[in-house]
């Protein structure tokens, strides 16, 4: 798990992967998304999840505060047939003011549970949405066996389940006592300030009147097919239907939502 976030390569790969194989059809059953279709990704990183929109034409802009990933996502497209029709933008999505930057798509997979402050995000971003325009968000539950993004650990800890939850303190502590350096363990202790459970995600739409268009709920996360060849696998019923529990199983929430006019 380490080395695909340190080949960043690697990691757009299976990202490009999951987004062509999953995300879009998710999103085509509510919407159209074709060369007509203008697409911003919040948090794109290197912009893996935005080359199979590429690949289909679209207008794509991705944003990212990270200047080298923005670098390495320039190379990347270098090539694209496309790459005429994407901009790159390395900001914070609070300093953008431009009246025509409007989507009918806007991405944020595996990024809501970084934001601080996700209310406030989640009024901001109204403004970036063509009418009619939807969000799609894919993230890990915090109560999931790795929400605390622990598999990003350089030592052995990184295969504990569950550690996250421990008081901060504890948890501080055991990062320290594996080894694990202190922009590790910073890094970490941030996710645990900012991770997100689907009930809280979920009252904060509705505070921030977005429906729920189409929902779903992975016991096997979509992305695991490309990461480790397992088949991806709904959330079963009975737990889906467990308020609370159900982010102790589900490793995965994928979610497409509007504004409500």
């Amino acid at each position: 798990m380490q080395e695909r976030h340190q080949n960043r390569k690697m990691y757009f790969d299976e990202q490009a992967y999951t987004t062509q194989k999953y995300v879009i059809p998710f999103i085509e059953c509510s919407r159209p998304v074709n060369s007509d279709s203008k697409i911003l990704e919040i948090g794109c990183g290197e912009g893996g999840n935005l080359k199979p929109f590429m690949d289909l034409g679209c207008q794509c802009v991705g944003i990212d505060l990270n200047k080298q990933q923005i670098e390495n996502a320039k190379e990347y497209f270098s090539t694209h047939s496309n790459h005429a029709k994407l901009e790159l933008i390395s900001s914070d999505i609070y300093d953008i003011n431009n009246p025509d930057f409007r989507f009918n798509v806007i991405i944020l997979r595996d990024v809501i549970e970084h934001i601080h402050d996700q209310e406030r995000f989640m009024a901001f971003v109204k403004q970036f949405l063509l009418l009619d325009g939807v969000v799609f968000f894919a993230f890990p539950p915090w109560y999931m066996p790795f929400g605390g993004h622990q598999q990003i650990c350089q030592s052995k800890i990184s295969k504990i389940p569950y550690i996250h939850i421990l008081p901060r303190t504890c948890y501080a502590a055991l990062l320290k006592s594996f080894g694990e350096t202190v922009g590790n363990i910073e890094g970490l202790l941030e996710i645990k300030e900012t991770g997100i459970t689907l009930d809280r995600f979920e009252r904060i739409l509705k505070r921030e009147s977005y429906s729920i268009l189409k929902k779903e709920l992975y016991f096997i996360n979509p992305n695991y097919e490309i990461k480790f060849k397992l088949r991806p696998r709904k959330m079963f019923p009975v737990i889906d239907s467990i308020p609370f529990i159900r982010n102790f199983y589900t490793t995965a929430g994928y979610y497409l939502v509007q504004v409500i006019k």
